[in-house]
């Protein structure tokens, strides 16, 4: 595979940046990487390379509109976009659905669904049972269904007393 830059040598450095849910891909030779500053990770920036060599109209886009910035560090949308990474924990909330939208195009979806100790998830299930206990029996004492009521009274009394 050749270098996207010189287009002569063979390609030993690649790339990948995933902007507004699509994945940008870059090939780089040895001598091209170092002269974009791949070898150092403080210095260099996919996008800042991809914007030199024209890939990179969504970024191009993002950056002249600044968007969201952040209250407590000034980091704005438009920096996001471009890095890839949040400046403070604040950023989190502020581009909450950037990221929702990024991690719904890397990912299944939004919620982990894998494998968890099974005491932890013999303690949600219990939870969650424990919940929905509690929402019907105050549907039953509003609808004044009280031996329903006392039934699930007992339940939840019976689930506590597990603990």
């Amino acid at each position: 595979m050749l270098c996207d830059v010189c287009k002569a040598q063979t390609a030993s450095v690649f790339l990948t940046q995933i902007v507004d849910g699509k994945i940008q891909k870059v090939n780089l030779c040895d001598p091209c990487s170092k002269e974009k500053g791949v070898t150092d990770p403080t210095g260099f920036a996919l996008a800042d390379m991809l914007f030199g060599m024209g890939a990179a109209q969504q970024i191009e886009s993002g950056v002249g509109s600044e968007g969201a910035r952040c209250p407590q560090c000034g980091f704005t949308q438009a920096e996001f976009k471009k890095t890839g990474r949040l400046g403070c924990s604040v950023c989190y909330v502020t581009f909450a659905q950037p990221l929702k939208e990024l991690l719904k195009g890397m990912h299944k979806g939004l919620r982990h669904i894998g494998k968890c100790p099974e005491r932890l998830r013999l303690t949600q299930e219990r939870d969650n049972t424990l919940r929905q206990f509690h929402h019907d029996l105050r549907a039953a004492v509003v609808d004044e269904k009280y031996e329903e009521a006392a039934a699930l009274r007992d339940k939840i009394r019976a689930l506590d007393l597990e603990e």
